[in-house]
């Protein structure tokens, strides 16, 4: 043993990691969700981990979660590093994308991008420093068809339930619908107001009124009228109607009504409850102008959104002098799979992915075994080489322990026929490596 000190290694918060029996899972998730994506037309792309400061802070209200990056031995005349921050989404990285690659792309452009992002919060159930995000977006030369607002929840609607989750729903909104509302009662800051009206699942009704008379400065009559509106639900068009009983008027208003209305008629042929107009979906981020998301779990509506969104006017007018309009919206697969596998309701997979071992029965016919092996893999089975010769009980050993449902023994003499053993049923036959099927 050395001097050398040794660590204990011990998690960080909020930085999950799992098993090989877990993550086996979770890639077969992220296959599933990629080909759900690719079904529909979308493109991968995937974007550096980092941004430019400049880029990432051009909105403020995420200012406060960016993990800036520098190096530990600093040169003190090289600046090259101190301005870059880890991407709190992928929404602002593939406007970025859209704006320097803008000659190279045809549009509109349908991107997928499945990657990990950061945001320096404090760790709690269901938020985390770092975890997987799986957006799609439409961006488009100046303007985006209001189809593709309908597209984006179906789309989510037929990857989610392929993934056998417990109930959950989609709810929508616009937030031309909240701007023109607000505008119409006279408020003069309706951006203060959504951002205190996203708080309703937190602070609840008392709260987020508190909020608006003692900080926006709304009266008690604007800050009723402003819950009202917040509290009105439903599946279908006729939500429309209901807002337009609360007698507030504005061109505006009337602009994201009709939108909203287009995109609850377009999803009226899912199953009833999936996607439901809520106005008190208001998402916190400056960017979105329009149609808005937020889908959670209806047994837990606390535990937070876990599918997110909506439509962007500009996010990428800040590099490029042509607009670029967008809608996302985004899967968040490590808050929903983190739940499930907390619950116990994730059954392990298998922790290797070997489906067959070869058994090495001495050092000189080690030589057959690779042959064997290499064999195997060319036609597309995934096989493994034990790595040194042993008694056969242990090899059969390791093999059962991995999980790997069956052992190739090449022959032990000149003439003899290859066998493979069935570890799930004990049954052992002989078998062509050039012809067998697992």
């Amino acid at each position: 043993m050395s001097d050398q000190r040794v660590l204990r290694p011990t998690p960080i918060s909020g930085f999950p990691e799992w098993s090989p029996e877990i993550r086996s899972v979770e890639q077969a998730w992220l296959d599933h969700i990629r080909t759900g994506f690719e079904r529909y037309g979308f493109a991968s792309v995937e974007t550096p981990s980092v941004e430019a400061l400049d880029v990432l802070m051009a909105k403020g209200e995420t200012s406060q979660e960016v993990y800036t990056l520098h190096r530990l031995q600093e040169d003190a005349e090289d600046g090259s590093d101190a301005r870059l921050g880890l991407h709190f989404d992928l929404t602002v990285p593939f406007a970025r994308y859209a704006a320097q690659h803008f000659n190279e792309l045809t549009f509109p452009f349908k991107r997928y991008q499945m990657q990990r992002v950061w945001r320096g919060e404090r760790p709690q159930e269901g938020r985390y420093r770092e975890f997987t995000q799986c957006d799609i977006d439409v961006i488009n030369v100046d303007r985006v068809p209001l189809h593709f607002d309908a597209e984006l929840p179906r789309i989510v609607h037929e990857v989610l339930t392929g993934l056998d989750l417990p109930a959950w729903t989609v709810n929508v909104n616009n937030r031309k619908v909240l701007q023109g509302f607000y505008e119409g009662l006279g408020i003069a800051d309706p951006i203060a107001v959504i951002r205190a009206v996203d708080k309703l699942h937190k602070v609840g009704a008392d709260g987020v009124r508190a909020i608006l008379v003692e900080q926006a400065g709304l009266s008690g009559e604007q800050a009723a009228a402003c819950l009202e509106l917040a509290s009105v639900k439903g599946a279908d068009a006729s939500v429309v109607t209901e807002v337009k009983r609360l007698g507030v008027q504005s061109a505006l208003l009337e602009e994201g009504l009709e939108e909203l209305g287009f995109v609850l008629d377009s999803l009226a042929d899912l199953p009833a409850g999936s996607v439901v107009a809520d106005l008190s979906v208001a998402r916190g981020l400056d960017y979105y102008t329009g149609t808005v998301y937020e889908a959670s779990f209806d047994d837990d509506p606390g535990y937070g959104s876990i599918c997110a969104g909506g439509r962007y006017e500009d996010l990428a007018g800040q590099f490029i002098r042509r607009r670029l309009p967008g809608v996302g919206i985004s899967i968040g697969l490590t808050r929903i799979f983190a739940k499930l596998v907390a619950e116990g309701r994730i059954a392990p997979g298998r922790s290797c992915p070997t489906d067959v071992l070869v058994a090495v029965p001495s050092a000189e016919r080690r030589s057959e075994a690779l042959r064997t092996g290499a064999l195997l893999r060319g036609r597309g089975i995934n096989t493994e080489v034990f790595h040194q010769a042993a008694k056969i009980g242990k090899q059969i050993q390791y093999a059962s322990r991995k999980g790997i449902p069956y052992v190739w023994f090449p022959p032990f003499e000149d003439g003899r026929d290859h066998e493979v053993k069935d570890l799930g049923s004990g049954d052992q036959d002989t078998a062509d490596p050039a012809r067998w099927r697992p």
